[in-house]
């Protein structure tokens, strides 16, 4: 990337510390607790902190990969000067700029903003969403998705324009070539584009056969981010376990002092003969009902435990 993009900057959290890794820094500053879905310390300290003390003031745009089928918003910075947009989407603009967008004390602006941006056709649909008041049944995602069934690109630019009116990064902008995209990408769509352009589906999502009492089953990474990610299934400790047993027992080794990155079961205790054969069978009994029900691909494998995936990780 570095030759096409003309250089890239590496950040590093912790810059000095004696420790070895920043997160063995932060490790050590919180008392050896282990982040985990209630304090999820670790991609807020050694990331998204970075990421905006490197920023400072300047206005900024943070794309973040969030595809149009996942139901998740990701990171949004509370600094007025990170806008965040997530081009994969439907809705490419975050829940701060939406709920400013429909919120009823702007009902005029934005009202005003549609008849100039939007085709004689449309007004009158728009304008009876428009006008149609927030209700306990008709709230925020029911306005904001009866308005991009009607046209993506003529929502996106009333966006744009309102934004103009405010101190938001994308509002600066002469313009914003993204307002006129309603591409909607999926995981599939994801895939193709690495695989089309050269770059590949990274290897630690490619699955690896395994076998328990005769019956096959496949393992792998469901998502990128640490090899020790607090989110990621038992399957995938297995697969770390098996498929790089020197990663797994780093991760073992920052269990100490009570805390496991498991709730209720440590890493040894899951890597022990029997446990590991339940957590196979367990993975291939889903894999089983998975293919019954027509979907036995590695898309759909991956699909399994998504609901479980961290938001900050993956900005």
């Amino acid at each position: 990337m570095n030759p096409i993009l003309g250089g890239i900057t590496r950040l590093r959290a912790a810059e000095g510390s004696p420790e070895p890794t920043p997160f063995e820094h932060f490790l050590k500053a919180s008392g050896n607790f282990l982040p985990s879905p209630q304090a999820r310390w670790c991609t807020q300290k050694m990331k998204l902190a970075e990421m905006e003390k490197f920023v400072g003031d300047e206005p900024t745009i943070s794309y973040v990969g969030i595809r149009g089928d996942e139901e998740r918003e990701g990171y949004v910075s509370t600094k007025p000067n990170i806008q965040a947009i997530f081009p994969f989407r439907k809705n490419i603009w975050s829940l701060d700029v939406i709920n400013q967008f429909l919120s009823p004390k702007n009902a005029e602006k934005v009202r005003s903003i549609y008849l100039q941006v939007c085709p004689d056709n449309l007004v009158d649909p728009i304008l009876k969403v428009l006008d149609t008041p927030l209700t306990r049944d008709f709230y925020y995602s029911k306005k904001l998705n009866a308005l991009l069934d009607i046209d993506v690109k003529v929502f996106n630019k009333a966006v744009y324009e309102y934004l103009k009116t405010t101190d938001l990064p994308v509002g600066q902008l002469d313009e914003f070539p993204l307002i006129d995209n309603d591409d909607v990408l999926v995981k599939d769509d994801i895939f193709s584009i690495l695989e089309d352009s050269g770059v590949g589906v990274p290897a630690y999502y490619k699955p690896v056969e395994f076998e328990v009492d005769g019956r096959k089953g496949t393992y792998s990474r469901s998502r990128s981010g640490c090899y020790f990610c607090f989110y990621q299934q038992k399957i995938e400790w297995i697969w770390l376990y098996e498929q790089h047993p020197d990663l797994f027992k780093k991760a073992m080794e920052f269990e100490k002092d009570g805390y496991t990155w498991n709730q209720h079961e440590s890493l040894s205790e899951l890597i022990k003969p029997e446990r590991v054969r339940q957590i196979k069978l367990d993975a291939i009994k889903k894999q089983e009902a998975k293919k019954k029900q027509g979907d036995g691909t590695l898309l759909g494998q991956l699909d399994d435990d998504e609901e479980l995936m961290c938001a900050n990780c993956f900005i």
